[in-house]
């Protein structure tokens, strides 16, 4: 099923193109129209579609945007589903669908069934979406965990829409920061005290206490290296039990990716020659440079330090290269706020790579601050005062995560309310939307024990009332929600959709008797079961693409 948007959408821009073929809209030569804007008004009598169309033209056409809308209204052959076109100032088209027809899309949409809100876009991509990837030197706290659904999220809603996605992981597995987990576990080992600059967490001391012999035999060897033999080891360990910690969230990874790889497999040697081979890299007080500033960069780009040590983002230009060998379309970084300073140079060096900086995107998400009775908890893994996502897991399950995670756009910060999300309550979001969904499975299994069952048949009849419309006119808008988190690559209006579905649902279920009191109401009754049935698979869709359940009781 087409969204009713696009439809609108395709109805409005053959207007157009019918008034330009009858002399009424002219534009100049070479000119191309702009693409037609469709909107939902703020407020219900404006009706449930409004086109900014006429003032898009305006420009265009060098005419005043209330005649081209009189031009439009003058073209446009009503689709079916609208009963009403209307003007409004400055050269709005409002747009009203017909409620018999409205109502008798309950049908369709069970028709439909899982499929219903799974758009396909026109343009699908092999697309790699980068998320997590926090150093594998701890285990993972819950201010990793944003990432982690909101990557999760829109790795969904982007094969959702059509998109093939591989999900990667990239853990630093290589430099100071293992270096310095590996001695804080030989120091552990030997009974010495921690360097400065290492990790005291209980975890380090559990690792050190199960280091196996031939690690140790290697990393106490004359001339070893023992901070990155041993941080090597701890390393993979803690990204195993990060891929655990992960599992219970429901989030996997196609591919893990790590950093010492890149250098072992002559990834990052490759990319350099090919930089430096295009102009792009030069040789200065002793070290290796990138020309980012000819890319529009505030400064040039340290590679190589002159002692001949990589940078990060030495590792950055060869992981662009090893990423864009697998014939991915687009790669997709999520990456914290702190990240800023590190998007141009990536960008930059892609461009340089002959790649186009467009098919590299970089979402960088806001912090999370986790608040319990009013403080907020404070968090370092150096230190080891964390709480870990099996601690927040284990205290408020994997869905309520899920959702306090994604109710918000990635780049605006969230306090997470952690009593909140323990609640059992209509306070509780999460719970009051999968409440709605498991209210639905009761009443069409009450229905079902009394003889009665859903039928849409009769609904574009029956569905008059305002609080049927109201439903089922959101109902219809998931194809929309969904296009949109795809195209913006931000997928937050899904939990407002949940929600929001829920509220009418709940107000339907208020105003309107599903069940009967006597034979002759039920017709009726058998159509808000089949609205009711609709609502219920639609809200199953939508928490499922949210990888949160929807349960039949509570």
């Amino acid at each position: 099923m087409s969204s009713i948007r696009d439809v609108l959408r395709a109805a409005v821009e053959s207007a157009r193109d019918r008034a330009e073929a009858a002399g009424e809209l002219r534009r100049p030569a070479g000119v191309a129209w702009p693409r037609v804007s469709l909107e939902r008004p703020a407020r219900p009598e404006h009706g449930d579609y409004a086109t900014n169309a006429a003032m898009q033209l305006a420009p265009v056409v060098r005419d005043a945007p209330m005649r081209i809308a009189e031009t439009l209204q003058r073209h446009l052959g009503l689709p079916a589903g609208v009963g009403e076109v209307s003007l409004a100032p400055p050269g709005f088209l409002n747009l009203r669908l017909d409620p018999t027809w409205v109502a008798g899309q309950v049908p369709a949409i069970l028709v439909e069934g899982a499929e219903f809100g799974r758009v396909r876009t026109d343009q699908p991509r092999r697309i790699n979406v980068e998320f997590v990837s926090a150093n594998p030197t701890g285990p993972l706290t819950v201010g990793n965990a944003r990432g982690a659904f909101v990557g999760d999220l829109l790795s969904r809603v982007l094969e959702g829409v059509g998109h093939t996605v591989t999900r990667e992981y990239y853990f630093n597995d290589f430099g100071s920061q293992v270096t310095n987990l590996g001695l804080s576990l030989l120091a552990r080992r030997d009974g010495t005290a921690v360097p400065e600059d290492g990790y005291h967490g209980e975890y380090v001391t559990e690792l050190a206490g199960r280091i196996p012999d031939d690690v140790w035999a290697a990393a106490t060897a004359q001339d070893a290296d023992s901070g990155q033999v041993l941080g090597r080891w701890a390393s993979e360990q803690i990204r195993a039990g990060i891929e655990e910690s992960l599992a219970r969230l429901g989030v996997r990874f196609d591919v893990w990716t790590g950093e010492g790889s890149l250098h072992d497999e002559g990834w990052v040697a490759r990319a350099v020659d090919q930089l430096r081979t295009a102009g792009h890299v030069y040789e200065e007080d002793g070290a290796t440079w990138f020309r980012s500033t000819a890319l529009g960069d505030d400064k040039d780009r340290v590679i190589f330090r002159s002692n001949g040590q990589p940078t990060y983002f030495a590792s950055d230009i060869g992981y662009l290269a090893q990423k864009f060998s697998r014939g991915f379309d687009e790669l997709i970084y999520l990456w914290g706020e702190d990240h800023h300073g590190t998007v141009a140079r990536v960008r930059n060096a892609a461009q340089a790579m002959g790649h186009d900086r467009e098919t590299v995107q970089m979402i960088l998400i806001a912090w999370v601050r986790f608040v319990r009775g009013g403080v907020v908890d404070s968090m370092s893994k150096r230190s080891g005062e964390f709480l870990s996502l099996d601690e927040l897991l284990g205290e408020i399950g994997a869905d309520a995560a899920r959702w306090f995670f994604g109710s918000r756009a990635s780049t605006s910060g969230i306090d997470f309310d952690i009593e909140l999300a323990k609640r059992q309550s209509a306070e509780n979001p999460v719970y009051y939307v999968q409440y709605a969904h498991a209210r639905c499975s009761s009443i069409l299994r009450k229905a079902a024990e009394g003889g009665l069952s859903p039928d849409a048949r009769e609904a574009s009849r029956l569905l008059v009332h305002p609080a049927e419309q109201a439903l089922v006119r959101r109902l219809l808008a998931l194809p929309e929600v969904v296009a949109d988190a795809g195209d913006r690559r931000e997928t937050h209006e899904l939990t407002h959709y949940c929600l929001e579905l829920a509220q009418l649902f709940s107000a339907f279920y208020r105003d309107c008797r599903v069940l009967p009191d006597d034979p002759s109401e039920v017709p009726l009754s058998q159509a808000r079961l089949a609205l009711t049935d609709a609502t219920r698979q639609v809200l199953a869709s939508a928490l499922g693409l949210l990888g949160i359940s929807a349960p039949e009781s509570m």
